[in-house]
């Protein structure tokens, strides 16, 4: 189903009304739940499809469970694919197809802490898009830069939010 700028515009017109009057409706607490499983996995319990979570061959996983830093690429490849869609829909930018890429560049020896010195997680993420449209220059450079600017994830790694941990023991 293609989605017009107009209906997309219908649709969000109300979201962002009720936002403007009461700030505070738009703060939507966003909850992720796993429960860690054999094997050293951790089944993802959030969503439409479960996903299990467990080693990157690179620290002895067998390839099997989808690795964390993997689903890290994928919510921003994601979530970059469908924030261009919004964004080309909304500027009116029509895409015959698009995609979307995220590499990173992680050195396990940091994970499995071989080497002190190698931080833990990604040096370098790079996305890229491909894009197939007849849109001038100027329009796809407006069409990436609000991507950039209204893609959640891409945002969040930009700038990183504080993270609060806490723990519970079970009772015996």
């Amino acid at each position: 189903m293609t989605v017009q700028a107009d209906e997309l515009k219908a649709l969000q017109a109300p979201l962002k009304a009720r936002y403007r009057e009461r700030p505070e409706t738009a703060l939507v607490t966003l909850r992720a739940r796993g429960r860690v499983g054999e094997n050293v996995t951790c089944k993802i319990e959030t969503g439409n499809s479960p996903v299990k979570a467990g080693l990157h061959p690179a620290t002895g996983g067998d390839g099997s469970a989808a690795c964390s830093a993997d689903l890290l690429l994928e919510s921003l490849v994601a979530c970059a694919g469908v924030t261009l869609s919004a964004v080309a829909t909304a500027l009116g930018v029509s895409l015959r197809g698009a995609t979307v890429e995220a590499d990173g560049d992680l050195d396990f020896r940091g994970t499995l802490g071989v080497a002190k010195d190698v931080p833990v997680g990604f040096a370098q993420i790079r996305l890229h898009f491909d894009l197939d449209t007849d849109a001038s220059a100027e329009q796809i450079a407006s069409l990436l830069r609000l991507t950039e600017r209204y893609c959640v994830i891409y945002q969040t790694l930009m700038h990183p939010p504080k993270i609060d941990v806490s723990h519970a023991v079970a009772p015996r």
